[in-house]
């Protein structure tokens, strides 16, 4: 620094040696600038010294220039600034920052002059903020000015009046020109055309401005030039010189020897901002001894800034200044200004007056949004930040400071930073499921008298975390599914709820186990993971099983899942899938039973057979019934409806027929009804060889059998014979063997237990799929069949090539019981079965 200082010294020294005869302007102004470069490296190394982050730019600096690397500043990596989230204001838009690589551009047309008009320097304030962890860096960026204005005149042409009678080094002010640059970029010079008669003299004003006085250098003679034209002409110290003229007419006067006189050199007033327009701010006063025209004062502006002429309005008979536009104090604090009084002979006089704004409480503060984090999970931890703010107000003492709180009861609670800065903090625990959304209202309010505030409001979402898992609306479920359902249709839909969102709430559904242990729990049922509906792999069958249980598991996509189980009951309804099947009397290839025997003294009442069908449905469609559709003589036969008893109405009279056919029909009581037919042929006659010549008669329908078929019904009738005599010899050794005869003997196939209707898949109609139990009773007065559980190995054991197996029908149970009867009614049930 002290070398820096003795080699400008050198420099202006030898600038002094060399124009102090020719250019005494120019060395001051080459001082001047020699100064200022002082000053202004002083003050950046000073900057530099205090640790503070500073960048230099010109004025118009096209868009997108670079200023500086602000993470290098910083010391920040730059690998690591994505983490580091580092942002700038927003509310500043001349500069923008690359988060990538850290560097600092020009964001927008900067002019020097609109943001800080005429003060000697000008320097934008910037904040970066870093976030992880959150730190604020303040930033200087100093504006240099360019010599981008031209000095210009407020008038273009001047006009001045002069009293002949004014001796030379008599003064008159011309108003000075205006350069919106600073340094050595604004206004440094005047110059004038060539003229006799005066010389130009600059003089420079409190405020630094310079304004140029002519100076009579040879009396005027207003006859031999009543008017003169000068050109004065502004020039600036930029490189290269811009200039701006204003052409000069001077009118010479008779004499006016005595100018006015203002009763104080300097006015000075404090004005309050916001103050009533055309209000009246102060009064100049001047006073002249002439007499007549040239004693009339006027009063003008002589040099006044353009922003203090758009404020104030000068009277000017009165000298009486008015406030004809709002002043405000953060915009401008004072107002300097030059009032001319002009006597009616072309003297005047000079005051300066300066206005100084005084300070109201008329801003509200600012609020800023400088970092939010939205959405917030809602399982974030007390104390959390959720938001940065900037508070500023553009007053200043009291007016300025500015405290905030949050209005309502919230979870959040704000607490101040550091300067103008406040955090708002989580104060409690955050529900979404809850309150999805919180609208936060910040209210900042500053000291004044009365105190102004402003209103901030900001939206948080909160995001979802899986704190939830999915409920079922049961803890179980019942599902109807009527058997014979195709295999893959939907039995029944589950839904379970969960609270979250997104992938917390996306469930899946699965089938954890369930009671059925003979086969896979795939091959019975599946469940779609998405939906839950629940299909049927299989068919059902209400004959194998009638229900089972599935334990269903809905868990969540969160990270760790959750889930919840329900229990689903299936119950198989049963339907009206199967027709009676007719297990007695058995038919024939043709459809109808062979020959029963009637003996012709049978009596009304008397019971000629028993029709015996079993239906595998359950409940109300397996409810039989039984119908006789056609009879040779309809009255001569009775059915029972629910029996399957046929017995005779009346006896059999002469002119009946020896032999009856019946049609018999068994109806089940499913929706819609299932029935089977079975036709029985019925012979009247005492004994065999009587019925035999029927038996061999041709049906009166004129079926024709061939002889065969003759042959065939003979042996039948013959191997009945021996088969009765076989069954009536069996029983009574049976009941001579039984200690107790009272009680019901019952010959049961122990293998065959089970209970539950099973066609084998083998059946064909004339198998007889069931075992029976023959129960006799000596104590017994009336014939009475009971027919029992189903029982499939004996009903292939009982069919010995198409033929009873008597001896292993007596062996392995009876396919029928009955109470004591006489022999001849056991016969005709056992050939009728044959």
């Amino acid at each position: 620094m002290r070398d820096l200082k003795i080699e400008l010294e050198q420099k202006r020294m030898q600038a002094m040696r060399v124009m102090k005869v020719k250019h005494p302007e120019r060395i001051r102004e080459i001082i001047r600038s020699q100064v200022q470069f002082l000053f202004m490296f002083l003050s950046l190394f000073c900057q530099v010294a205090s640790e503070q982050v500073q960048y230099s730019v010109l004025e118009e600096t096209e868009k997108g220039s670079f200023v500086g690397n602000l993470a290098k500043d910083l010391g920040l990596d730059v690998r690591e600034l994505s983490d580091h989230n580092l942002g700038i204001s927003l509310e500043n838009p001349y500069f923008s920052l690359n988060k990538q690589n850290g560097n600092i551009y020009v964001n927008g047309r900067i002019d020097r002059e609109e943001i800080c008009e005429k003060s000697s320097t000008c320097v934008l304030k910037l904040e970066a903020v870093a976030h992880n962890p959150l730190n604020i860096f303040h930033i200087h960026v100093s504006i240099q000015d360019i010599n981008d204005n031209v000095p210009h005149f407020r008038k273009e042409t001047i006009e001045l009046k002069m009293s002949e009678s004014n001796i030379p080094g008599a003064r008159f002010s011309l108003g000075n020109a205006e350069d919106d640059d600073i340094g050595i970029n604004a206004l440094q010079n005047y110059r004038l055309s060539p003229t006799p008669y005066f010389k130009l003299q600059i003089k420079e004003s409190k405020d630094g401005g310079k304004y140029p006085e002519l100076i009579l250098q040879e009396q005027l003679d207003r006859e031999k030039e009543h008017t003169l034209h000068l050109i004065l002409t502004a020039l600036d110290g930029g490189d290269p010189i811009k200039t701006g003229t204003a052409n000069i007419w001077i009118n010479v006067t008779d004499v006016n020897d005595n100018p006015p006189i203002f009763t104080q050199a300097n006015y000075k007033v404090s004005l309050k901002e916001n103050v009533p327009k055309w209000t009246s701010v102060l009064q100049v006063k001047a006073s002249d001894s002439d007499e007549g025209s040239n004693a009339e004062i006027t009063y003008t502006f002589s040099n006044i800034p353009e922003s203090a002429q758009k404020k104030f309005t000068l009277d000017p008979k009165e000298g009486t200044i008015m406030l004809k536009e709002g002043v405000d104090f953060e915009d401008r604090t004072n107002y300097v200004m030059i009032i001319q009084a002009s006597d009616g002979g072309g003297l005047v006089a000079h005051c300066n007056v300066e206005i100084e704004v005084l300070d109201e409480n008329d801003n509200a503060p600012d609020v800023i949004l400088t970092s939010v984090t939205s959405p917030i999970p809602e399982g974030v931890a007390l104390g959390t930040v959720i938001a940065l703010i900037k508070v500023q107000d553009r007053d200043s003492g009291e007016n300025g400071e500015v405290t905030c709180h949050l209005r309502g009861l919230v979870p959040f609670q704000i607490v101040s930073s550091s300067g103008n800065y406040f955090k708002i903090l989580t104060d409690s625990p955050l529900d979404r499921e809850r309150t999805p959304e919180h609208n936060i209202t910040i209210i900042a309010t500053d000291k004044g008298t009365p105190p102004l505030s402003t209103h901030k409001a900001i939206s948080l979402q909160i995001s979802d975390i899986n704190d939830n898992p999915p409920a079922f609306e049961k803890s179980s479920y019942t599902a109807c599914v009527p058997e014979n359902n195709p295999s893959g249709a939907s039995i029944f839909h589950v839904k379970a709820f969960d609270p979250d969102l997104d992938r917390n709430a996306r469930i899946t559904y699965s089938i954890l186990n369930s009671n059925i242990e003979d086969l896979p729990l795939s091959s019975f049922v599946s469940i779609n993971s998405e939906t839950g509906t629940i299909y049927a792999q299989r068919s059902f069958n209400y004959e194998q099983f009638r229900e089972f249980q599935i334990q269903v598991k809905a868990q969540d996509g969160g990270s760790p899942p959750l889930s919840s189980n329900t229990t689903v009951r299936v119950c198989v309804l049963d339907r009206n899938d199967n027709t009676p099947q007719i297990l007695h009397p058995s038919q024939g290839s043709g459809g109808s039973s062979f020959f029963e025997m009637v003996p012709r003294s049978a009596e009304s009442g008397y019971l000629v057979t028993k029709v015996v069908a079993v239906d595998a449905d359950s409940g109300h469609n397996a409810w039989l019934s039984f119908h006789l559709l056609q009879a040779t003589e309809p009255s001569l036969f009775t059915i029972g409806s629910h029996t399957g008893e046929i017995k005779t109405a009346r006896a059999l009279l002469e002119r009946d027929a020896v032999k009856q056919r019946l049609v018999i029909m068994v109806k089940d009581n499913g929706q819609p009804p299932l029935s089977a037919t079975v036709t029985l042929n019925l012979v009247f006659a005492e004994n065999f060889q009587e019925a035999l010549p029927e038996m061999n008669t041709q049906p009166s329908d004129s079926e024709y059998q061939s002889d065969l078929q003759f042959y065939l019904v003979l042996a039948l009738a013959l191997v009945s014979f021996l088969f009765l005599v076989t069954v009536t010899l069996t029983i009574m050794m049976k009941l001579r063997k039984s200690r107790h005869p009272t009680f019901l003997q019952c010959f049961v196939p122990a293998p065959h237990s089970k209970t539950g209707a099973i066609f084998p898949p083998n059946y064909k109609d004339g198998t007889l799929p069931y075992s029976y139990q023959v129960c006799l009773s000596s104590e017994s007065r009336r014939n009475e069949l009971t027919f029992l559980q189903p029982s499939v190995p004996v009903a292939e054991n009982i069919l010995c090539n198409g033929k009873p197996d008597i001896s292993l029908m007596f062996s392995e149970g009876c396919p029928f019981s009955a109470e004591k009867k006489d022999t001849e009614t056991v016969s005709s049930l056992f050939l009728t079965s044959e």
